[in-house]
């Protein structure tokens, strides 16, 4: 298995990247949406509409299908295709396996997007819950991803001594970043004291802890090494794609401790590094504690240390874009594009210098017990 599994990297590359604007209210249909970045990430790559074979996506009852994409932009049908059932956990995987078919050879340019209407028409948390737990959950009031990060976010500080001020330190440098990105929502520069003083969402969690509500698309072009060396940009190698499960609110197991702690060893393992070479990191942050324990359980610091290690701003610099919190939200695949933009050394005044090696993560696997995530690498 180990050997099928690094015969795997740097077989394929991120080829194109493309958004839409991103917005309180886009007054467009996700699926115009949808074929408004994938549109844009051809151009980037340089690839007409007609030589795509594959299309991605993954959705919980708020976006639309590769089957309705596909016609929509008189793309040839398609040799494959994915359509995935799953929130932020799984937007990781979904690009993995566009890379398991391109390498395998039943496609050949895949392209990946997600679209979402998340603050105009599908909130979150509005949309099908299939989780068995819902049932249990629901009568006790938990029912936004919010109330259950809280539950998580104040077990670690019970446990660790974690502070409310080293969350909002997180915030503090994202914004920072988001200054200098002009796609970003929120631009303005915030302060640890503006962060103290806003709203409480769900206790210990501020306004300023929570992600977004976006209107939004997002796409990537995937392809082979060989083919996107002769494309129009600089390919950015997908060296290591993993996905997996772990505990879950009614399965016994450490509430401070996320799959991504499981998902870890396995991700670095195929790209055949460490955490020590990660240049940039784009971790799934839905609120400020998503980033925090990322930063622990994908190795950049031991665990219970992540609150000082996050306010101490040591490490690679992470969410680079602005993240979920600054940028927008787009579920995932946003964070990608940040991290190809990066390695490709396009992001401008934001832009990690020598930036060679980035990790992008997926929501680390609470709710939900699944994440995934990339290592990918300049090509």
């Amino acid at each position: 298995m180990a050997k099928r599994l690094l015969a795997f990297s740097d077989r394929t590359a991120v080829a194109g990247v493309g958004w839409t604007e991103f917005s309180k209210d886009s007054r467009v249909s996700t699926l115009t949406l949808a074929c408004r970045a994938i549109l844009a990430a051809l151009a980037d790559a340089g690839i007409r509409p007609e030589e795509v074979d594959g299309l991605a996506t993954h959705r919980v009852g708020d976006s639309v299908a590769p089957g309705v994409v596909g016609p929509a932009l008189g793309l040839p049908s398609p040799s494959w295709y994915l359509d995935q059932f799953g929130g932020g956990s799984v937007s990781h995987s979904v690009v993995g396996q566009a890379a398991l078919a391109v390498a395998a050879g039943l496609a050949e340019t895949v392209v990946v997007y997600r679209a979402i209407n998340a603050r105009s028409e599908f909130r979150m948390g509005q949309a099908a819950n299939p989780s068995p737990e819902a049932q249990y959950l629901q009568p006790a009031g938990l029912v936004a991803p919010v109330q259950h990060f809280a539950l998580y976010t104040r077990a670690h500080m019970l446990k660790y001594g974690t502070k409310a001020e080293q969350l909002g330190q997180i915030a503090v440098r994202q914004r920072d970043h988001a200054t200098r990105n002009p796609r970003a929502l929120m631009r303005e520069p915030i302060t640890l004291d503006d962060y103290l003083a806003s709203r409480w969402i769900s206790e210990p969690l501020r306004l300023l802890d929570c992600c977004l509500e976006t209107d939004g698309a997002c796409a990537l072009v995937v392809t082979t090494a060989e083919r996107a060396r002769s494309l129009r940009r600089t390919p950015v190698l997908i060296s290591a794609a993993a996905w997996g499960g772990g505990d879950s609110f009614l399965a016994p197991g450490e509430p401070t401790v996320s799959a991504a702690a499981l998902l870890a060893p396995r991700l670095y393992g195929m790209a055949g590094l460490g955490p020590g070479e990660v240049d940039v990191a784009m971790l799934y942050d839905c609120f400020t504690f998503s980033v925090l324990v990322q930063l622990e359980d994908y190795g950049f610091c031991a665990k219970g240390e992540g609150g000082p290690y996050a306010a101490s701003g040591e490490g690679p610099p992470v969410n680079t874009h602005g993240g979920f919190l600054s940028e927008g939200y787009v579920h995932g695949i946003n964070h990608v594009a940040e991290a190809v933009t990066q390695l490709r050394g396009e992001a401008g005044p934001r832009q990690v210098e020598g930036a060679e090696v980035a990790l992008s993560t997926a929501q680390p696997g609470y709710i939900l017990p699944a994440t995934s995530a990339l290592i990918l690498r300049r090509g």
